[in-house]
């Protein structure tokens, strides 16, 4: 196979795993490479995603290893084998490489789940909140640049309407509900969009009032993609210098329990349609 020039999150990801289950059977990337026929430099490549790795492969390095996980080994071999190029690799040369695999990440996720501060999920933004939001970028995005942006979020989207839509859980702080970007009409037209993708089966809507007192998770945004199995859950995280993409067993259990937590304390989903309610009835007139 060619070598990869920037290997995706996604194929990345892979060769992680791949990794996991030789150390954890024990062997060096030397043995493992003797096991297989061949030698150290190209397990190394595979684990560095630099290579590509065959379905047959894939299946005689997991034996190596003496992983009996079929469910895993059958979704590490779908990774493997995926060829087909995402939407979101027209933006590779405009936008920053962690918005693809943000959007590469929520594609293949089977559940998310987010948790918002002050901030609306980009899943349920509308085009003129998630433009203002792009026009007060540090540094200052062109106008072209700022619709680049704009139209990678508005595709993204595009899981929460498919045949199949992921469902999703976006909890969110009722200060994000009551910033007003872009004035009262964009922001009425916001709450008034999240109201009412609320009402869809597959999206859940949770709000913590400012009541709940102090909770944790209050930093950074949260996103929870649940994989085809456990193992290849990934948490993301918002910062200022850019996303966070983690992996590690312990991470996934630190946030799994930081978002049940947080869900314990958001008010339930009729009543947080009520505060939106509520806070658009106020919005009328301004």
């Amino acid at each position: 196979m060619p070598q990869r020039s920037v290997p995706t999150a996604r194929q990345l990801r892979l060769g992680t795993e791949l990794r996991r289950l030789r150390e954890r059977a024990g062997l060096t990337s030397t043995e493992a490479g003797r096991l297989l026929g061949t030698n150290q430099t190209a397990i190394s490549n595979i684990e560095a995603s630099r290579f590509g790795v065959s379905a047959e492969r894939l299946r005689a390095l997991a034996r190596n290893y003496s992983c009996g996980d079929e469910a895993l080994i059958a979704a590490l071999i779908d990774m493997a084998v995926e060829r087909k190029r995402g939407w979101w690799e027209e933006y590779r040369e405009t936008l920053a490489a962690g918005l693809l695999d943000l959007a590469e990440l929520e594609h293949h996720a089977m559940e998310l789940r987010s948790a918002y501060i002050a901030h609306m999920p980009g899943l349920l933004q509308t085009i003129d909140h998630a433009r203002e939001i792009f026009r007060q970028a540090v540094p200052p995005l062109t106008p072209p640049d700022v619709e680049h942006h704009v139209s990678h979020r508005v595709k993204r989207q595009a899981i929460l309407y498919r045949d199949k839509p992921t469902p999703y859980t976006a909890i969110v702080h009722e200060a994000a509900l009551r910033m007003r970007f872009g004035g009262p009409d964009v922001a009425r037209g916001q709450l008034q969009h999240i109201l009412d993708m609320s009402e869809h089966a597959h999206i859940k809507v949770l709000v913590i009032p400012f009541e709940a007192g102090s909770f944790p998770g209050s930093g950074p945004s949260i996103l929870y993609a649940t994989g085809p199995v456990p193992q290849l859950d990934t948490v993301q995280l918002d910062t200022e210098h850019g996303s966070e993409l983690l992996d590690a067993p312990a991470q996934l259990e630190r946030y799994r329990i930081v978002l049940d937590r947080m869900e314990a304390v958001a008010l339930t989903e009729p009543k947080s349609r009520d505060l939106i309610q509520s806070i658009i009835r106020s919005l009328k007139g301004k």
